[in-house]
């Protein structure tokens, strides 16, 4: 059987940067080439397909229809690809990435299913780093991060992985103590439980519930998402989280205080550099991470 004619692989390598990277003067730049030559590198893949893959206008270039169908039917050739020459190749031992993450979403949500990553990519090994401050430190101690934030910095690559209620979570003897619909009186006697990094979601769930003028005889404070589900158990107070951390915590403990829905300010973000999307171990972990729907 006669082998397939493929197409310029330079060209194609083109192509698939401008996609990851959204720009071409970017994409240009990363492989060394002058925004002309990379143009005429992805004008050679449009001839040898006969496809118009982008539209020109000015400085900008834009997937066509057909250019989003090329792309989603190469790209998981082109990963492959990637992996094959990578376990046939002795310079390649591992892939390392230093992930940022905060504990709560490590032990409900990535954990679990990291298992899965390591099957497709058993190279990629990832250093967790769970200190404070990670968005800061993306581009520098960190190749990349998932946060918990209104909206990162914009010149930082970032994907919404969530949207998240905010409730008031209590322990189930604590709840009986309260009662089922505890006026603003009985709330101004108890302690609440508040992340650091999250003040905002205690305003939105008092704005919410129409109780502005809470103040309650003590608000606690955690830098640790697990320790304030476990404190919330302990009967210590009432903890102002996502909705999403209990149910994942399946602690029959637990229980909403109120069952109403506040929407959250906050969102899991995965963000890393604009440029590091090229480098392999973060691509790989990007690309996993949207397809798992974690």
């Amino acid at each position: 059987m006669g082998i397939r004619r493929l197409p310029p692989l330079r060209a194609l390598e083109a192509f698939m940067r401008t996609v990851r990277l959204g720009s071409a003067r970017a994409a240009a730049d990363e492989l060394g080439l002058s925004p002309s030559a990379l143009s005429r590198r992805i004008t050679s893949l449009e001839e040898f397909i006969g496809r118009k893959l982008f539209t020109r206008a000015r400085q900008t270039m834009q997937l066509t229809d057909e250019g989003h169908q090329f792309y989603e039917a190469i790209h998981p050739h082109f990963e492959a690809l990637a992996r094959a020459v990578e376990s046939q190749s002795d310079s390649v031992s591992v892939l390392r990435l230093h992930l940022g993450v905060l504990p709560l979403f490590g032990t409900q949500r990535l954990f679990p299913r990291l298992g899965e990553l390591r099957k497709l990519h058993p190279l990629l090994h990832i250093d967790i780093d769970t200190g404070p401050h990670l968005e800061g430190r993306v581009g520098d101690t960190l190749d990349a991060a998932i946060i918990l934030s209104r909206g990162p910095d914009t010149s930082l690559h970032a994907i919404r992985l969530d949207e998240n209620k905010v409730h008031a979570i209590v322990s189930r003897t604590l709840a009986d103590t309260i009662g089922p619909d505890p006026d603003l009186d009985t709330l101004a006697k108890q302690t609440f439980l508040v992340h650091n990094e999250l003040p905002e979601s205690f305003t939105a769930w008092k704005n919410a519930l129409d109780m502005r003028e809470l103040e309650p005889a003590a608000i606690d404070h955690f830098d640790s998402g697990s320790i304030m589900l476990e404190a919330a158990a302990q009967g210590l107070g009432i903890a102002i989280m996502h909705d999403d951390h209990r149910r994942r915590a399946a602690d029959p403990r637990l229980t909403d205080l109120f069952d109403v829905e506040v929407e959250s300010p906050y969102s899991y973000w995965f963000v890393c550099k604009r440029a590091a999307l090229e480098e392999r171990p973060v691509r790989l972990f990007h690309d996993w991470l949207v397809r798992a729907g974690l």
